[in-house]
């Protein structure tokens, strides 16, 4: 029974998705060489990317992901997806340049980073703690081993408060996606389908505006 409780305390300890890529692994040395460059590119980055609209995917993640696909020759797009869910080797050399990121933020002051429930990791956590970071991070309780978000983070107003404001983005698209139809467009060519983006949009700000006056005019009315 001894050996078969160290057996199971051996197969379920917790460990960081680092622990599982060989020291000597080939990829290890290109991964520092990429995060040179990448460190590099951050200026470029920072000019190229719109400062409004919906956060995308980072470039450097992207990058990442294309050196895999051809480090790995792995075929498409769909099956590299596929693959970075459960290949632990392909998500620690992606995944790590959400903490890249987080180095290029300015200021020494205090700062929150939410994120959705694929952050949920407890070295994403440890990492954004080691910089002076909050993680306002969703919890995923139905992972096993549970969320990495404990109660000094979770009880606070404030990370109530960035959930609510980070969902609005998404909210903002969803409009544009079913009422203004930009799902799927019924126009051909880039320019009518810009045209029909610019409508949307006025239109949206438009409705955004209408509600919130009439929330201040049932406020007064109350």
């Amino acid at each position: 029974m001894r050996g078969s409780d160290g057996m199971q305390e051996g197969l379920f300890t917790l460990a960081k998705l680092d622990d599982f890529v060989p020291a000597d692994h080939p990829l290890r040395a290109i991964h520092g060489v990429v995060n040179e460059a990448l460190t590099g590119l951050n200026g470029l980055f920072n000019a190229i990317c719109a400062e409004t609209g919906r956060a995308s995917i980072a470039p450097e993640k992207l990058l990442r992901a294309m050196l895999i696909q051809v480090f790995f020759s792995v075929r498409n797009e769909r099956q590299l997806m596929e693959q970075v869910r459960y290949n632990l080797l392909f998500r620690w050399f992606i995944g790590s340049a959400a903490l890249t990121m987080l180095d290029t933020v300015p200021g020494a002051h205090r700062k929150t980073v939410a994120a959705d429930k694929g952050y949920d990791t407890r070295d994403f956590i440890a990492g954004c703690r080691k910089r002076g970071m909050t993680p306002h991070v969703a919890s995923h309780t139905t992972r096993r081993g549970g969320s990495a978000v404990d109660g000094r983070t979770a009880r606070h107003a404030g990370y109530a408060a960035s959930h609510i404001v980070r969902k609005r983005i998404e909210e903002h698209f969803g409009w544009a996606k079913t009422v203004g139809r930009l799902r799927q467009t019924m126009y051909r060519g880039l320019q009518r389908v810009d045209q029909q983006r610019r409508v949307t949009r006025v239109l949206q700000t438009s409705s955004v505006e209408i509600d919130s006056q009439a929330f201040v005019n049932s406020a007064r009315i109350a």
